[in-house]
C-alpha cells in the first residue's frame, strides 16, 4: 500500500532539488546544452514544470483518458508562461506550482487515486500510478539537470547535502 502523504512529500523534495539546480546554474549558462541534439538546461526545467503541472491538472480535471489525439493540446492548455523568467524566477515557479498541485491532490479521497485512467500509451493505470509515473519522469529530468551542472563544474544539491553530513 502506498501512503499518499509520504509520496507527495518525496515528490516535493525531488522538485525542490530540481529547482535548486536551476538556481545553481549561472544565469549565463541556462541555455547550455552539451550537444546540439539535446534540450538546453532551461528547456528541461520548463519541461519539468509544464509536464508535471499539466498532467496533474488533467487528472484533477477528471480526465480519464489521455490516449487521445488531442492529448498534447489539452496538456498545453495548462502550460505556464516562462518567457523572460530568470533562473531564480523559474525555480520559484517550479516550487510554487508543485506546492499548489500537491495541495489540490491532498484534498482528494482514496476513490480518486484508485480510479483507473488510460495513459497516453494506452495502458490502464490508477491515478496514483499515473502520478508515480509523473514523479519518475521528473526524476529522470532532474538527473539531466544534475549532469549539466556537473559538466559546468557545479556539485548538485543532493551531493552537497551528502558531503555536508560527512
Amino acid at each position: 500500500m502506498v501512503r499518499l502523504q509520504p509520496f507527495l512529500e518525496s515528490w516535493q523534495a525531488a522538485r525542490r532539488d530540481a529547482a535548486t539546480a536551476v538556481t545553481d546554474m549561472p544565469e549565463a549558462d541556462l541555455d547550455f546544452r552539451p550537444t546540439p541534439e539535446l534540450m538546453p538546461f532551461r528547456e528541461i526545467a520548463v519541461h519539468v514544470l509544464n509536464a508535471g503541472h499539466g498532467l496533474v491538472s488533467l487528472l484533477l480535471d477528471g480526465v480519464d483518458n489521455i490516449a487521445t489525439p488531442d492529448f498534447r493540446d489539452r496538456l498545453r492548455a495548462h502550460s505556464i508562461d516562462t518567457a523572460g523568467l530568470t533562473g531564480a524566477e523559474l525555480a520559484a515557479r517550479m516550487n510554487e506550482t508543485l506546492t499548489s498541485d500537491l495541495a489540490a491532490l491532498s484534498g482528494r479521497d482514496s476513490a480518486f487515486f484508485g480510479g483507473v485512467i488510460t495513459k497516453f500509451d494506452g495502458t490502464s493505470v490508477t491515478r496514483l500510478e499515473m502520478l508515480q509515473f509523473v514523479k519518475e519522469h521528473e526524476l529522470t529530468h532532474r538527473s539531466q539537470l544534475f549532469l549539466y551542472l556537473r559538466l559546468k563544474g557545479i556539485v548538485p544539491p543532493t551531493t552537497r547535502r551528502r558531503l555536508a553530513k560527512k
